[in-house]
């Protein structure tokens, strides 16, 4: 199957598990809501969206695998697996916030082919294939043409667990906010990652992230113009549990800030 075709596939079945995501959002109770971890929510819904997604895209294509967050599937990743966030923002989803998405990608071995985010809310469906640039509702989109850091506008996220690189982090906050338009705390990376992909960001960084909930947005980005690393420089971005996504020309003042806050 064409990269272009399979990935009109995806596109539908992502939003499939949109719409479920939305309707849910208007009866959930609170107390349904389960804990991972003291600030790591899941829920029902997070469950069931994931098995919604693995069972249209075993059929879509038999022979992947699957990473996926909530481990509804025993089937195992292999060389060609689908990488999946049933519901990336389920903090912002619990409280009512209008921030989550869907987030479906599938990789080849260490090669990203097809990626798509579904923001819910605002019903815009994010999507790429390897070579065939990034799109959104069927317009072509690629990343601001920001060229100074003082006039980017940067997103970032906060750890839930590991907070050993928080005295880092927290200085390179602080040298974006007195040198920058400011910085933006969503509570979904997935649609903070399409946000630089589409030119609302100019930048993300956030670390201690897992494959899911980068893959789909990092191939979007990069299929926009933009640059994606980890924050060494490096491409280890979906296994090494940092991301940094730029804009070509403030990428590397990014970088730096970030490698060695000022």
């Amino acid at each position: 199957m064409m990269l272009e075709h399979l990935c009109a596939e995806v596109v539908k079945v992502v939003k499939h598990a949109g719409s479920f995501i939305k309707q849910q959002r208007l009866t959930f109770p609170r107390e349904a809501v389960q804990r991972k971890g003291v600030r790591d929510l899941v829920s029902y819904v997070d469950v069931e969206a994931e098995r919604l997604l693995v069972d249209e895209l075993r059929q879509l294509m038999p022979q992947a695998g699957f990473l996926t967050e909530e481990q509804t599937t025993h089937s195992k990743a292999t060389d060609l697996c689908w990488v999946i966030d049933p519901l990336d923002g389920t903090t912002n989803f619990v409280h009512g916030l209008p921030v989550f998405s869907v987030s479906v990608a599938l990789l080849h071995g260490t090669q990203l082919l097809v990626g798509v985010v579904h923001e819910v809310n605002r019903d815009e469906t994010f999507y790429a294939w390897r070579g065939g640039g990034a799109w959104s509702n069927g317009s072509r989109i690629q990343v601001s043409g920001c060229q100074h850091l003082r006039d980017a506008l940067i997103a970032t996220g906060f750890p839930y667990r590991n907070f050993d690189e928080a005295p880092q982090f927290f200085d390179a906050l602080k040298f974006f906010f007195n040198n920058t338009h400011g910085v933006r705390r969503l509570g979904s990376a997935a649609a903070d990652l399409v946000y630089v992909a589409c030119g609302r960001f100019d930048a993300f960084f956030e670390y201690h992230l897992n494959p899911w909930d980068v893959a789909a947005g990092a191939l979007i980005v990069q299929e926009a113009g933009g640059v994606i690393s980890d924050f060494r420089g490096g491409q280890n971005f979906l296994w090494g549990r940092q991301i940094l996504a730029a804009t070509p020309a403030i990428y590397a003042d990014m970088l730096r800030v970030i490698t060695q806050p000022l």
